[in-house]
């Protein structure tokens, strides 16, 4: 007679047969041959994509998410999410991540034919955790830009990567032509553009100090989310001073491909510096 360990024994024997047979029948089918590439992933379009099974309004549901680059329609595994939204998920994430950790290529600031300088940071790391030096310049900086840039411009342009390296490397000579293009229409003169290194938003304020700019803009890569990370702003300020308030500046984001492309938002831009010059004012006092 078979004892109860013996038929736990055969038991727990076919369980792991079984479980081996399972796993020798997945890896048949979900890995790849050896020549055979996995399909990339961030080709999908999520506006177009619904993973909702059996959804009543399936047509209603893609014409809502036409309308936004938020994560709707992409139904669960239980309480989790299912591979394909993780995965997507992550290298967005990850494309984020690259936007902030990567420098802008000398090859761009070369092409563009700008001179560089670097805030009072030493590296990125400084960067992300002392925002007060990415507004300030060394002395030796401060006299770089006044011995290179024109003084006193009517309008002072510059370009920094803030944020989103990516966003500057994709919209920022597609703006800056326009900008400068819209602004000579105008017949509005404009200084010497050029490049910095680790800057935040209000380095402008000491460079429109440093050469005693009328309007200073300045193009620079947006902090990024998981819907883009090519996305940039233009900040802009009529005789902007270190420590004004942030009600004093003018901003016009979402500069890319998926919201504002760069050429539009350049011309845009050069219609408020007009603007700012013909009312001598920015931020709220300025009326649009």
């Amino acid at each position: 007679m078979i004892s109860e360990k013996d038929i736990k024994d055969i038991i727990v024997q076919v369980m792991h047969e079984m479980n081996d047979q399972k796993d020798e029948q997945n890896t048949e089918e979900h890995c790849p041959a050896e020549n055979e590439t996995l399909p990339d992933i961030t080709a999908v379009d999520l506006k177009k994509q619904l993973l909702v099974p059996n959804a009543e309004n399936g047509e209603v549901y893609l014409k809502f998410k036409e309308t936004t680059p938020a994560r709707i329609g992409i139904w669960r595994a239980g309480p989790r999410y299912k591979t394909d939204t993780l995965l997507r998920f992550r290298a967005d994430h990850a494309v984020a991540r690259d936007a902030v950790f990567t420098d802008v290529s000398e090859e761009f600031i070369k092409e563009m034919d700008w001179f560089s300088v670097t805030t009072m940071c030493q590296d990125k790391d400084e960067y992300l955790t002392r925002p007060d030096l990415g507004r300030k310049f060394g002395r030796e900086t401060a006299d770089m830009i006044r011995e290179k840039c024109a003084g006193k411009p009517q309008v002072q342009i510059y370009v920094s990567d803030g944020l989103s390296s990516t966003a500057v490397e994709v919209n920022a000579k597609d703006t800056l032509l326009a900008v400068m293009q819209g602004l000579k229409g105008y017949g509005v003169g404009v200084g010497t553009p050029f490049f910095v290194k680790y800057g935040r938003v209000g380095a402008m304020d000491a460079i429109s100090e440093l050469l005693d700019a009328e309007v200073t803009a300045v193009l620079i890569g947006e902090r990024p989310g998981l819907a883009t990370g090519e996305s940039m702003s233009c900040y802009m300020a009529y005789k902007a001073k270190v420590g004004m308030p942030e009600s004093n500046r003018t901003v016009i984001s979402n500069i890319h491909k998926g919201g504002t492309p760069a050429a539009e938002a350049g011309a845009h831009i050069a219609d408020i510096i007009k603007r700012m010059i013909e009312q001598k004012a920015s931020g709220i006092e300025l009326k649009l």
